[in-house]
């Protein structure tokens, strides 16, 4: 597969997931704050760079599992940051969906844009140097967090999540390659 056929592979596996978790647990996320959807994502690749430094993890959750929950969760962020006239859990599954594949558009050109700019050089990157990019694209989110979301010169908050998004991509077609 191409990048753009993974990313939609990989996409569409997030978006059953999602809509599965979203049957079971009901629109709960949408009471959280973009700042606890980013803890969660912190929480979820220092797993996965603390399993890459031992090498080797205790709890058998598939390490591809935990790469479509960083990428839930930045479209849940993303949503949240775009949508905030209703956080209060109760958009019914359809009206989620559409927000999440619109996400996922808008992602999904960012990737092929930069793909075309820088080529596709990710496919030389190691998944360990994945892992601390996220990382670092998480503590940059906190810092804009802090900053209230301003910035002075760099990208704000939503560029970073769907680097992520895309990065988790590469990472997941990496790993499938090996």
């Amino acid at each position: 597969m191409n990048t753009e056929e993974s990313f939609s592979y990989y996409l569409d596996k997030c978006r059953d997931i999602f809509i599965k978790k979203n049957a079971d647990y009901g629109p709960s996320w949408r009471v959280l704050r973009p700042s606890s959807l980013t803890d969660q994502i912190l929480i979820k690749i220092s797993r996965l760079r603390s399993i890459d430094e031992k090498g080797k993890q205790k709890v058998n959750d598939p390490i591809e599992e935990e790469f479509c929950g960083l990428i839930n969760y930045s479209i849940m962020a993303l949503i949240q940051l775009h949508q905030v006239e209703n956080q209060r859990g109760d958009e019914q599954l359809d009206v989620l969906i559409n927000l999440y594949d619109d996400e996922v558009r808008q992602t999904k050109e960012l990737l092929l844009c930069k793909n075309h700019d820088y080529g596709e050089i990710w496919r030389m990157m190691r998944v360990s140097s994945i892992i601390d990019i996220i990382l670092m694209k998480v503590h940059r989110i906190k810092r804009i967090e802090e900053n209230r979301g301003q910035t002075l010169i760099s990208e704000g908050m939503d560029a970073n999540y769907q680097d992520i998004i895309n990065y988790c991509v590469f990472a997941l077609i990496l790993s499938a390659q090996n």
